[in-house]
């Protein structure tokens, strides 16, 4: 718990904020949102893409803010004090930040951006900074976790508050480090904005998110905004085999660690060697080499591992001791995660909702495949549009039955957006169009063999699906043990 500080105290040394009312006030928390404000709170009161906070305060206020900031003073709410100031966004990181007691300086902290690999590399990476005698805390899109407790994670990249006191919470249980995703949302929000990161890590960029951003040209411009936020004392981990990596490099003053598998870079794979149980490698480093076995599928786990172990080397653990760390490691919830299942059928559940990371696991599959690749798959509602028939082209090529279904439709027609993800296709009349996805899941565990996979995709570790009107309980996971537990007769109805 953070004891409550006196507004004139938590806004010392923030400039240009222009006081109306009393500042000797004890406030004892921030907040952005109604809902969560509280006794004494000072609530923020921001605009936002879809509502201005201003608009807020009464509620705020009945829910007993003390003290409000907003960018335009009202004297219609002489009730409480307000801090105003013309950019609440910054004002707001700095407020969190004074409030939590800076505790991203009491951290190393390690954040991820790219379009794919994010949520396996921050795993592994506080799987590496786990070894350490203090544990890592982790910011992501499966959890967050804070010593020896997880929570799921509602959001991908909290909001610039959440984020101060998820640090500060790390900070009172011995965590010496956090790791944590940073989406593009999140970067371009200001939700991480003020942090002081240690090391930033870039994956990968391909074609994701442009019903938010204009063009893939602004998409990377935001991500390279983390890399133009390190100080010089930080340390920038950039895949160079993907092509984006230059403009990551170009904006940022820190120093610079490259690693990949094709191009020049500081950290290198070699011999890479993909295997059914696994992936088993040759890593190169500052004239050293190292055999590296692990239980993650796919070349582009490699890539992962590659990131991981570059922020270990950063960190001052030997490189030696991070191979050894990571050949331990296991797997990471709804990423190539196996579906163990009393048919003994070859079933796998994968987050992968982009086409390339389709066709990076489809293509990963297709090495160890005896009979046939089956795919079940769908793209979300009010996400980007022109992604879909490019991901339908993809699971089209690589797949020998596409059987294409909902994944979140939330406000969309889910049929619209099968018609979508159809116009990719070159022969659509071949596609299995099984609305339903727990239909269209049976339908493909029905069709499998022992020599066949079942990939499903899309949803990865997600436990519920997005509706209009509702929001149910539905685990990929579960569904296909349950059906590939069951005993299927031949029936019209799951036929092609």
């Amino acid at each position: 718990m953070i004891a409550p500080i006196k507004l004139k105290k938590l806004i010392k040394e923030i400039p240009a904020a222009v006081i109306k009312g009393n500042k000797e006030i004890e406030i004892t928390g921030i907040s952005n949102d109604t809902r969560r404000v509280a006794p004494g709170n000072l609530f923020i009161a921001k605009r936002g893409l879809t509502h201005d906070g201003a608009k807020l305060i009464p509620e705020a206020i009945a829910a007993g803010a003390v003290a409000v900031l907003t960018d335009l003073y009202d004297p219609f709410y002489p009730q409480v004090t307000q801090v105003v100031h013309p950019d609440v966004p910054m004002l707001e990181a700095l407020l969190a930040r004074h409030f939590y007691q800076c505790p991203d300086q009491s951290l190393f902290l390690v954040g991820i951006t790219g379009t794919n690999g994010k949520t396996t590399t921050s795993y592994l990476v506080k799987h590496l900074l786990d070894q350490k005698t203090s544990p890592c805390g982790l910011i992501g899109s499966i959890a967050r976790i804070i010593g020896k407790h997880a929570f799921p994670a509602p959001q991908n990249t909290p909001d610039v508050i959440t984020n101060y006191k998820l640090f500060h919470e790390m900070v009172l249980q011995q965590c010496a480090s956090c790791v944590m995703e940073v989406t593009s949302h999140g970067l371009h929000q200001g939700r991480v904005r003020l942090i002081e990161f240690d090391v930033a890590v870039f994956t990968n960029l391909t074609q994701d998110h442009l019903d938010y951003h204009p063009s893939m040209q602004a998409y990377a411009e935001v991500k390279a905004s983390l890399f133009a936020s390190l100080s010089l004392n930080a340390h920038a981990v950039v895949n160079a085999d993907d092509p984006w990596h230059t403009l990551m490099i170009d904006v940022c003053p820190a120093q610079i660690f490259t690693y990949g598998i094709d191009a020049p870079c500081t950290l290198r794979a070699e011999n890479i060697e993909l295997l059914a149980s696994g992936t088993q490698f040759d890593l190169v480093y500052q004239g050293k080499r190292a055999h590296l076995k692990i239980g993650l599928i796919g070349r582009f786990n490699v890539y992962n591992c590659l990131a991981a172990l570059a922020v270990g080397i950063i960190r001052g653990i030997p490189f030696e001791k991070c191979v050894f760390s990571l050949s331990r490691f296991t797997a990471v919830p709804g990423r190539l995660e196996r579906v163990e299942n009393e048919r003994n059928l070859n079933i796998f559940v994968d987050y992968a909702h982009t086409d390339d990371a389709l066709k990076n696991v489809l293509e990963t599959l297709a090495e160890f495949k005896k009979g046939r690749l089956i795919t079940v798959f769908g793209c979300g509602g009010n996400r980007d549009p022109l992604k879909r028939p490019k991901m339908g082209a993809v699971v089209e090529e690589l797949s020998d039955i596409a059987i294409v279904t909902s994944d979140n439709p939330r406000n969309e027609d889910p049929g619209e957006i099968i018609r979508h993800i159809l116009q990719g296709f070159k022969h659509p009349e071949e596609a299995w169009v099984e609305l339903e996805r727990e239909e269209a899941i049976a339908r493909a565990i029905n069709a499998a063999t022992p020599d066949d996979i079942v990939l499903i995709a899309g949803k990865g570790h997600e436990d519920y699906q997005i509706f209009s009107h509702q929001t149910i309980a539905f685990d990929d996971r579960e569904v296909a043990k349950r059906l590939g537990s069951c005993t299927f007769s031949p029936s019209p109805s799951l036929s092609k």
